[in-house]
């Protein structure tokens, strides 16, 4: 059984395992997925669904969850109520080296609706990746047949992973040269860094692969290194100022969740542009 849990000293808190997370599991990572209220600073217009009890209906119907986070909030009186993240996979999804994942985000103090985006994970590096734009995305507010709703967003989700394989595939098609593949890692360094100041690492480094799978020089592989090394953190470079430093992980929600989206649509626009 192989579990690995992150803690993060400011963002998030997050757990992945290889096998379904239990209740208790979640309960220990996430406790607002668990909470039986919604925050006192809701009115009584807020329909609350506690999210387990989504996930639940979920499990219902062939839905696993592998992955669990939440953000992680100064005040105390928000942890129990705070935004928090599912991957979960179809039972049909679970094999092979990538698999498809439904990603469902919520909160209980009015931070976000139900929300499910599009995403894979590949076994080989533990990476969770967020692939789509925005519109794919399913939002529910925290109204009517919640559950029902998110159910039915669930399995659009689910509908849509043919495309989103092709799409892998297109990817996996496309050799870049050198410098293509230098220009997709200098774009994505703009997506992250501001402007105005010189990034801390070099598009090489960004290149760069971590293992012996991620090597070669199609859209895909390129894809996936640029991809593991900025929300993965863990580069020497300098700052601003000409002084050493590490690059950190993407931890927060929205944050990894906007730089991994991103970084997908990069890289199927280049696609489409190389033809």
């Amino acid at each position: 059984m192989n579990m690995l849990a992150s803690r993060f000293s400011r963002n998030a808190v997050a757990l992945r395992s290889d096998h379904p997370l239990s209740n208790d599991e979640i309960a220990g990572v996430a406790p607002s997925i668990l909470a039986d209220a919604p925050h006192e600073s809701r009115s009584a217009r807020y329909s609350y669904i506690p999210t387990v009890d989504v996930l639940d209906a979920l499990r219902k119907e062939g839905f696993q969850p592998f992955m669990v986070c939440q953000t992680r909030v100064r005040d105390d009186g928000m942890r129990d109520y705070t935004k928090h993240l599912l991957r979960l996979r179809h039972a049909d999804q679970i094999q092979g080296r990538e698999a498809n994942e439904v990603i469902l985000l919520n909160s209980h103090n009015g931070q976000s609706k139900f929300q499910m985006v599009s995403g894979m994970i590949r076994f080989v590096c533990q990476n969770g990746i967020v692939c789509g734009n925005a519109l794919n995305d399913i939002r529910v507010p925290h109204k009517g047949d919640v559950v029902g709703q998110v159910i039915e967003g669930a399995f659009k989700v689910l509908d849509g992973f043919e495309e989103q394989t092709e799409q892998r595939e297109r990817m996996a098609g496309a050799v870049l040269d050198e410098g293509e593949q230098h220009a997709f890692a200098r774009a994505a360094l703009a997506l992250r860094y501001d402007d105005d100041k010189p990034a801390p690492v070099t598009e090489a480094q960004l290149l760069a692969p971590r293992r012996i799978e991620d090597r070669g020089s199609d859209l895909w592989k390129t894809f996936n290194r640029v991809q593991e090394n900025m929300t993965r953190g863990g580069l020497q470079g300098r700052n601003a100022a000409g002084r050493a430093t590490t690059t950190r992980p993407v931890t927060g929600i929205d944050q990894n969740i906007r730089l991994n989206r991103a970084l997908w649509v990069l890289a199927d626009e280049l696609r489409r542009l190389r033809g």
